[in-house]
């Protein structure tokens, strides 16, 4: 048993003071306000949300990309130069890179993540001997780190919508409907050593890459586990898919696929009017990348017309470019600001903005992933965050202003505690194994510093 005790806490009826929060079997088992000082003492105490959507390889290409080649760069450009990297990634280096992931996320303040895993096989698309090879190394970083992982391994079968094959550079992700069948039982059988709050989903990539039969296929493999799937992204894979399918991919899903809370939607940041609204309605999250997507140029997220419509999103660090929950919420906050020419346009006539981005990114995490959290309440898994409010920013204000101080004029040195499903792998604003997964991690880069 844990027993916590915090100042101020964030509750789902809102703010209370001196709350202590009782943890058993990773669970969150009681919750008293008004209690004396006992256990480990915090400042502010929140619900951790869930990173759902993260490529966790390519945080070693952070850096890498930032120069300009022929013609204008973009997305597709940048495309070209992940894949010449990726062919030089072995098992190992994924591993020691996922695991620094992961403990820059949970420094960052996230409790778990939902890794949207296609790096499946060997250079030029050969399998190894555990045709899971890579997802074990991906459950491996989650026991080493003690972060909370939802894997979703990804169905890649064509190189576009008219059924072109793969790509050199495409050709560790690729897998026909029998080969992926057989991929994800052998996912399932890596993860079997991990937590109870480990969960197996499925992500078909998108509707590029993987065809109506394979995206009912992979929705099927789980009927209750989680699905996420890439949409909508750049405008040139609307006009690819629209040309394919006579729909926008949104547009399509709405129509064809049984959208609700299980399903998350990655990026669309190319729809219309009529899609965001049906997408909001249908229950489905809306998996937003700001960091990332303001790096690819993808474009911005009309989520203030989605949010009015009762949609629901949360964040992830996708290319893992740079990993800072405060900045993915400030980013999103910002973009629809600069879209709009206005302010605080998320906050609601009850909630400040900070309070309102952090509540629905909790709550998006963790549908997501389908993990039972998002909120500090009875029952759900103890993914907790603790902020340190010692400083100069934190130490005056209370209730929402602390999460407006934190998104809009702090970082991630303001965390000081973190908890995965009663796990407690941040204290003092740094990670319990950083040390040794940091020299890991060097020794990965340094291996693949000529890579591009």
């Amino acid at each position: 048993m844990t027993v916590i005790h915090a100042k101020t806490a964030l509750l789902p009826e809102g703010w209370a003071q001196d709350v202590q929060v009782t943890l058993e079997a990773g669970r969150v088992a009681a919750i008293t306000k008004g209690a004396p000082p006992a256990g480990h003492r915090v400042d502010c105490l929140l619900p951790a949300p869930t990173n759902l959507h993260s490529h966790a390889f390519q945080r070693a290409m952070a850096g890498m990309t930032e120069y300009r080649s022929a013609g204008q760069d973009s997305f597709w450009t940048w495309r070209t130069l992940m894949y010449r990297f990726l062919d030089r990634l072995s098992p190992e280096d994924v591993q020691a890179i996922a695991a620094m992931v992961m403990v820059e996320m949970a420094e960052a303040g996230y409790a778990a993540v939902a890794e949207f895993h296609y790096l499946h096989h060997a250079p030029g698309g050969g399998t190894y001997d555990n045709l899971a090879e890579m997802s074990a190394r991906i459950a491996a970083a989650a026991a080493e780190t003690g972060l909370g992982l939802t894997h979703l391994p990804v169905l890649y079968e064509r190189g576009g919508c008219d059924g072109r094959a793969l790509t050199a550079g495409q050709l560790r992700f690729g897998s026909d409907l029998d080969r992926f069948a057989r991929l994800w039982e052998a996912a399932g059988k890596a993860l079997a050593n991990l937590p109870a709050d480990t969960i197996l989903g499925v992500a078909p990539h998108s509707l590029r890459a993987a065809s109506s039969e394979g995206i009912r296929a992979a929705a099927q493999l789980n009927p209750k586990a989680p699905i996420h799937i890439h949409v909508a992204e750049q405008a040139a894979e609307v006009t690819e898919v629209k040309a394919a399918t006579g729909a926008r991919p949104v547009e399509w899903l709405i129509g064809n696929a049984d959208l609700s809370p299980r399903w998350c939607l990655i990026h669309a940041t190319q729809m219309e009017a009529f899609e965001t609204e049906a997408m909001a309605k249908s229950g489905a999250v809306a998996g937003l990348c700001p960091i990332t997507e303001a790096n690819l140029g993808d474009g911005i997220f009309d989520g203030v017309r989605f949010q009015a419509h009762g949609g629901v999103y949360g964040v992830g660090s996708d290319s893992n470019l740079r990993i800072s929950l405060s900045e993915e919420l400030r980013l999103l906050e910002y973009s629809q600001r600069l879209a709009a020419k206005g302010r605080a346009l998320l906050a609601d006539g009850a909630r400040s903005t900070g309070r309102v981005l952090y509540e629905t990114v909790c709550k998006g995490g963790a549908l997501a992933a389908g993990r039972e959290a998002g909120q500090i309440a009875v029952g759900n898994w103890a993914d907790l965050m603790a902020l340190d409010c010692s400083g100069p920013d934190l130490g005056a204000r209370a209730r929402d202003m602390l999460l407006d101080t934190y998104v809009f004029a702090g970082d991630d040195r303001m965390v000081a505690d973190l908890w995965s499903a009663g796990r407690h792998i941040v204290r003092g604003g740094r990670h319990a194994r950083r040390h040794g997964i940091v020299a890991d991690y060097r020794a990965a880069i340094a291996r693949l510093r000529d890579a591009l």
